[in-house]
């Protein structure tokens, strides 16, 4: 059995839509209200919850130090409600240095970012599949350009941390507001067969390489 806890990707869905019951993201609400148990997670040992959320680009790669991250709402036109969301985790300085010392040692440059909250990348999916807020959360940001290869190194040099952090990337495969219209359920479709084939498919671990 491994030692090492998982690394995950979570569909955040579309803006707060997910904690909205939004019937469109029904199947997905569910599916992140079982992530601890599907993803068979040791909470226990969780130490804290690293999360790269699609939100949050940079020109060099940022990792927030905030120890009392704030809510960042960086969607529009939902519910006032949705605009009152608390998110109560902590942050934590010391595994956002071990962040930052292993991007260092890897020859990737990074920096910390000492005001960064919670954006809904890091919030909607934590409230679902972590709603106790009870473990440390740290943001990192993607960098700009979305090279492949860099991010690849990336998640290599911050593998020694899955000994005890759960490293989370948060976005979507398709993500487009508009998507959520009938007429283009037939293009999502043929998208996620794709990607599904490439990551998972009988040759998947080829076509990842390949990919990468």
């Amino acid at each position: 059995m491994s030692t090492m806890l998982p690394a995950l990707f979570l569909s955040h869905g579309g803006g707060p839509l997910p904690l909205l019951g939004h019937k469109g993201h029904e199947n997905l609400t569910a599916s992140l209200k079982q992530v601890q148990n599907t993803a068979r997670i040791d909470v226990e040992k969780v130490k804290c919850i690293l999360v790269v959320s699609a939100h949050w680009m940079e020109e060099t790669i940022k990792v927030s130090t905030n120890p009392e991250p704030n809510m960042i709402f960086d969607y529009y036109g939902f519910p006032d409600s949705s605009y009152k969301y608390k998110y109560p985790a902590k942050g934590s300085p010391e595994t956002a240095e071990a962040v930052l010392r292993l991007l260092k040692e890897a020859g990737i440059e990074a920096k910390e970012d000492k005001n960064r909250g919670f954006d809904h990348g890091v919030f909607v999916p934590l409230m679902l599949a972590f709603p106790e807020a009870n473990i440390p959360v740290v943001s990192m940001s993607l960098k700009a350009g979305l090279s492949e290869e860099f991010h690849v190194e990336v998640g290599k040099a911050l593998e020694p941390l899955r000994k005890n952090v759960l490293i989370v990337g948060s976005g979507m495969s398709y993500h487009n507001m508009r998507g959520f219209d009938p007429s283009y359920s037939e293009k999502s479709k043929m998208f996620s067969k794709c990607l599904k084939d490439a990551c998972v498919g009988t040759n998947g671990k080829e076509n990842g390489k390949r990919e990468r």
